[in-house]
């Protein structure tokens, strides 16, 4: 299929367009490329598709024209950084998805598939949640995916069909790495002070998941027949791979042995708390398989960022924390405060 995937410069679009690749499909990514220099390996992902260099928020109906699906990653893509500016998370990951979203439906594309979360779970506890469950979001980037799911639902018709993948938090090594989410930050800990640190009291529970597999999972349902996936959500969690905060570091430190495993100073209880079922997706498609787990994962990570020569330095750095990047860019000038690109920055980055 003829495919758009919005962000396709980012930690999960840079793992999911050569797996688009190798599956035959015809790739192409629109991104405005604000973390065009988080690169782990130095040089820039290169792969047999185009690129359209544009802010989600300027997309045209031309744009989108000819594409059979969109795979929509695009978003400010975490709490820290949604909170950075509430209304302006609000403007990019709900009415500028909004928006694609008409101008996809007009342009006759017929699957829309939306990276949302399990974060719109919020405060659950310790029970299992299903798609069933009630959404509790607790920050402007969780609202931003509930309400936008609830959207493309009402646009949903016999021609144009939404599906919703919830993804877990994600892991594993990425062109543009961040170690601003759990196992990869603990990882990054672990790998170059020694130390694996917990920035709260390590009980919430977090369903997690690789990269490849979340990749894996947009294809399965671009890929799937309309009537399986037609206006669903889908929690994507391998089996077994809800972790306490706690059982992470535990894991990690089986990883990089030698580590020491601390609270870091003020480390409270975080509010953010669930555990995600994902028999919904695997029954719905039985011979899908997850190739992951969170100790094959801490492995590979800390094989990557070895062979990076990541060090504390770097680790500790803007630049592969999303929030920490996007102030070193505005205090540069290089982009303005509704996040695009300035005239000032257009030299440097030609």
């Amino acid at each position: 299929m003829r495919v758009l995937v919005t962000g396709h410069h980012g930690y999960l679009g840079s793992v999911l367009m050569p797996y688009l690749a190798a599956r035959g499909h015809e790739a192409v990514g629109l991104d405005s490329d604000l973390f065009e220099r988080c690169l782990l390996g130095g040089e820039p992902l290169r792969g047999p598709w185009r690129s359209i260099a544009a802010d989600l928020r300027d997309v045209t109906a031309g744009d989108l024209e000819g594409f059979d699906a969109v795979l929509h990653l695009a978003a400010l893509s975490n709490d820290p950084l949604g909170d950075l500016d509430p209304e302006l998370t609000y403007q990019i990951n709900l009415e500028g998805s909004l928006r694609l979203a008409r101008l996809a439906k007009q342009a006759g594309v017929g699957r829309f598939v939306f990276s949302s979360s399990c974060s719109n779970y919020g405060a659950s506890g310790d029970a299992l949640l299903d798609e069933s469950a009630e959404l509790q979001p607790l920050t402007a980037y969780a609202i931003s995916k509930v309400r936008l799911e609830e959207e493309l639902d009402r646009l949903a018709d016999e021609r144009f069909s939404p599906v919703h993948l919830r993804n877990a938090t994600a892991y594993g090594a990425s062109p543009r790495l961040r170690v601003d989410i759990v196992l990869n930050n603990l990882v990054a800990w672990a790998v170059t002070t020694g130390l694996i640190v917990l920035q709260s009291d390590g009980t919430p529970w977090r369903p997690i998941i690789h990269a490849e597999d979340i990749a894996a999972a947009f294809a399965l349902l671009l890929e799937a027949p309309r009537a399986k996936v037609h206006r669903e959500a889908f929690n994507a969690v391998p089996a077994g791979e809800n972790y306490r905060i706690r059982d992470l570091a535990a894991i990690v430190a089986e990883a990089v042995p030698g580590c020491a495993v601390k609270l870091a100073e003020g480390a409270g209880p975080d509010p953010r708390n669930y555990r995600v079922s994902g028999e919904k997706l695997l029954a719905a498609f039985p011979g899908f398989r997850y190739r992951w787990d969170a100790r094959r994962g801490a492995r590979e990570l800390a094989d990557a960022y070895r062979a990076a020569g990541l060090d504390r330095a770097a680790f500790e750095g803007p630049r592969f924390k999303r929030l920490a990047w996007i102030r070193k860019l505005l205090a540069e000038g290089a982009i303005s405060h509704d996040l695009r690109w300035t005239a000032a920055a257009a030299p440097a980055r030609s």
